[in-house]
């Protein structure tokens, strides 16, 4: 089952208002009690909405009730809202008014999962990262409107018999495309069993190269993570000692 999929296949959120009340009472609550924390940066209201199952207008007004719930806690904790994953136009999130300040669209780029991409080449991928997403990154980024967030985006292609060059190119040219984006880019994701979809794996073995001032942030967020992590190891036994 893929991290984002129902067990049956099934989307039951956009037809019932009682899942959306409860998604709002989750953002609540932790907005109630992150909001305050030197380390709260923002929140993402949904991950990945089906173009196909969640009609816009309940997406749009489900972010309003969400951009406002985080308002009533901070005024200046970044919102972020993800694209419509399928046939939609990330621009109709930008014409929906959803809030004034600090808001994000959240893009997640593969050139996988559509069978536009199943036959390309090496070079069709990378061509199609400097003509399609670079054009779009931009029309977006000059949009009035919401900062450019590309939240999830892989070294990976349908392409069989990639060679290690050709991986380097196509891990380039996404590098140069989505550092342009306002809100700046994470890959999906750090560790992996699937060697391409393993940020560390793709460093160390020379697929993705970073300049010196990238590694150094890659550097920091690996210390960041450790350190998340210990800090919510401490949440959890402070809970689990005031349960018992």
């Amino acid at each position: 089952m893929e991290h984002s999929a129902s067990r049956d296949g099934t989307t039951g959120w956009p037809t019932s208002s009682d899942y959306i009340s409860q998604t709002l009472h989750v953002i609540d609550f932790l907005a109630s009690r992150y909001a305050k924390h030197p380390a709260f940066l923002g929140i993402e209201l949904l991950n990945e909405p089906s173009a196909a199952e969640v009609p816009l207008d309940t997406l749009v007004s489900y972010y309003k009730q969400g951009y406002e719930v985080v308002r009533k806690y901070s005024p200046s904790a970044y919102v972020i809202i993800c694209q419509r994953i399928g046939s939609a136009d990330p621009l109709e999130l930008y014409q929906a008014d959803i809030g004034s300040h600090n808001l994000v669209v959240d893009l997640h780029y593969y050139n996988l999962f559509d069978t536009f991409f199943v036959n390309l080449s090496a070079i069709d991928n990378i061509q199609f990262i400097y003509k399609s997403r670079e054009a779009q990154l931009q029309a977006l980024n000059g949009a009035n409107g919401p900062l450019v967030f590309i939240g999830e985006w892989v070294n990976e292609w349908n392409v069989t018999s990639g060679s290690q060059s050709e991986y380097q190119d196509f891990g380039r040219a996404q590098l140069e495309v989505y550092n342009a984006a306002s809100f700046g880019w994470a890959y999906w994701t750090l560790k992996n069993d699937r060697k391409h979809w393993d940020f560390e794996w793709n460093i160390r073995n020379n697929y993705l190269r970073l300049s010196s001032s990238e590694k150094r942030v890659f550097n920091s967020l690996r210390w960041l993570l450790l350190a998340s992590i210990c800090f919510y190891q401490c949440q959890i036994l402070e809970l689990v000692e005031n349960w018992i």
